[in-house]
């Protein structure tokens, strides 16, 4: 249960300390002393979205903290509890980013909601107006039916939603049919005309020297047969000159070692002038005019400087292309396998889907009758004699997240009237009783320890509101109940009894004893606390309070 609440600049509280009970805690006060602010706070401290306006005018944060006991099984409390008591807060600065904490140690706010939800349940004005919905309505039936009803309507979602995936690819795929085709064309014509010229690394740039040699080969003849004719002419070879001075330089080492070393290097010089003249008659004899191998050559390098221009800019970046072109055409090649694959996998999971929402289906007929008994039982219980509620499953045209059709509760608010949707037929008092029903139907199903209502007592009075005392005492026999309330008729059965109160411009809150309860019942009922005959109704309402508790515990 929440033991604890503390709360610091946040609205219309400075610094408030609350602290609560087991059974049902009620919170009583004029309007704009702060009472909400407390279900707001604790709803921070759940999780719940929180903005810097909420900080109190000239607070630099606001803060709150719960402190609570941990019931075995929920999930994730066991990284942040200690002695079986968890800690979790929430800072909300004037300016910048809330921060969460849980256990003292920073989280995420969803990690903080997610055990949130689990130790607390808010109901306020909005969750009576979300009960209208037929998403709620639907949960709600679904909820009450069990939990193998709700992990039947689980795996139908999970079913749903790859069945949608399937048919958003299946759906894409057939759209972008004539683009794709268009593609595939144009593809297969760029790696058909890569593939036909059949381009090698690098052979632009040897095509491009073998091009150079073949237009300028009688020149270069000329300059080879000049450059063989100064290395080993009939007259004064570069070759004689070099072997010649290799002989004297020899001759002279055989008398000075120093010359030694020069002979050889004349000689080694000599030899390869030798080399260098059959090379050189070697290159010039291939110097072959070849005017056909020319335009081969001419026409290839056209070629490819034509791939150049529409894949890249050198024979490398061309075959890249090729390479990925390949790719591309190979996966486009295959859609149409995926598309049987996918209308396959569509069709079956269609069937498989028809199989569980029949059974979604059987689970809330199943559910429906006795979810509708419980319902009237209940608003027989909050004032509501002769009411009806009926839930009534409305098929959908196609199917849904949830299933195949929306459930609908009508409600007949009394004798005579036949039941139509609660949107229409139930006023805001009435919507509230539905609400606080649906709770306590769930109450046995549900394992929430503290459940708060905010001001679900809007609309009703007299008669209505003891029924609904009543019920909200029931609720806390198994479990902690927080309540705000205007009602006397509701705060007389409260187990602690809170006043909160504003005190120059601060909330307050103050646990009452037996004496202060009177009194502010009698303010509750007259406005003022010295009416005696608001007094002595107060000592009525808490008599009547007394003798349910009696009457309940025999």
């Amino acid at each position: 249960m929440l033991h604890e609440l503390h709360i610091a600049g946040l609205g219309v509280i400075d610094d408030l300390d609350l602290e609560l009970h087991p059974g049902l805690n009620v919170l009583t006060g004029e309007t704009g002393a702060g009472k909400t602010m407390v279900t707001v706070g604790l709803a921070m401290a759940l999780g719940a979205r929180a903005t810097s306006g909420s900080v109190r005018d000239g607070a630099r944060a606001a803060q709150v903290q719960a402190r609570f006991d941990v019931p075995a099984g929920v999930e994730g409390a066991d990284e942040w509890e200690e002695d079986g008591e968890l800690l979790l807060s929430r800072t909300i600065p004037a300016s910048g980013k809330a921060s969460a904490r849980a256990g003292g140690q920073l989280v995420t706010a969803s990690a903080l909601s997610g055990l949130g939800e689990q130790l607390v349940e808010i109901h306020g004005q909005h969750q009576a107006q979300r009960l209208l919905s037929p998403a709620t309505q639907t949960s709600f039936l679904d909820r009450f039916a069990g939990s193998l009803h709700l992990s039947a309507v689980g795996t139908y979602r999970q079913t749903f939603e790859e069945r949608r995936a399937v048919a958003a690819s299946l759906e894409e795929l057939r759209r972008t049919a004539r683009e794709r085709e268009r593609e595939l064309d144009l593809l297969a014509y760029q790696v058909r005309e890569i593939e036909a010229l059949a381009p090698r690394a690098g052979e632009s740039e040897e095509l491009q020297a073998e091009e150079t040699r073949l237009a300028h080969v009688e020149r270069l003849a000329d300059q080879a047969a000049a450059a063989e004719g100064l290395l080993a002419g009939d007259e004064a070879s570069v070759t004689d000159a070099l072997a010649a001075a290799a002989r004297s330089l020899e001759e002279a080492g055989v008398v000075d070692a120093a010359a030694h070393g020069l002979g050889e290097r004349a000689a080694a010089l000599s030899a390869e002038a030798i080399e260098l003249g059959r090379d050189l008659r070697a290159y010039r004899e291939a110097l072959v005019a070849d005017p056909e191998r020319l335009q081969l050559v001419r026409e290839r390098i056209a070629e490819l400087r034509g791939l150049q221009r529409k894949y890249g800019e050198t024979d490398t970046e061309v075959l890249a292309y090729l390479e990925r072109s390949s790719a591309a055409l190979h996966a486009l090649t295959g859609v149409d396998d995926r598309l049987d694959e996918l209308a396959t996998d569509d069709e079956r999971l269609g069937e498989l889907l028809h199989d569980r929402a029949e059974a979604v289906t059987a689970g809330r007929r199943a559910a429906a009758k006795a979810l509708a008994e419980a319902l009237r039982d209940e608003l027989h219980q909050l004032g509501m004699p002769g009411a009806r509620l009926e839930v009534a499953l409305e098929p959908l045209d196609e199917p849904g997240p949830s299933g195949v059709e929306k459930v609908e509760l009508r409600l007949a608010p009394g004798p005579g009237h036949e039941p139509r949707p609660i949107a229409t037929a139930a006023s805001g008092g009435e919507l509230s009783r539905v609400m606080l029903a649906c709770r306590s139907v769930l109450a046995d199903v549900d394992e929430v320890p503290t459940l708060v209502f905010d001001e679900v007592d809007a609309g009703i009075g007299g008669q209505a509101g003891l029924a609904v005392g009543r019920r909200l005492a029931g609720l806390a026999g198994t479990r902690q109940v927080l309540v705000v309330t205007h009602l006397p008729q509701i705060a007389c059965f409260a187990d602690r009894h809170i006043r909160v109160e504003k005190i120059e411009g601060s909330a307050t809150a103050q646990a009452l004893d037996d004496d202060e309860r009177i009194a502010e019942l009698s303010r509750m009922l007259a406005g003022m606390a010295e009416s005696r005959s608001a007094v002595s109704h107060a000592q009525e309402l808490l008599a009547e309070a007394q003798k349910h508790r009696v009457t309940v515990a025999g």
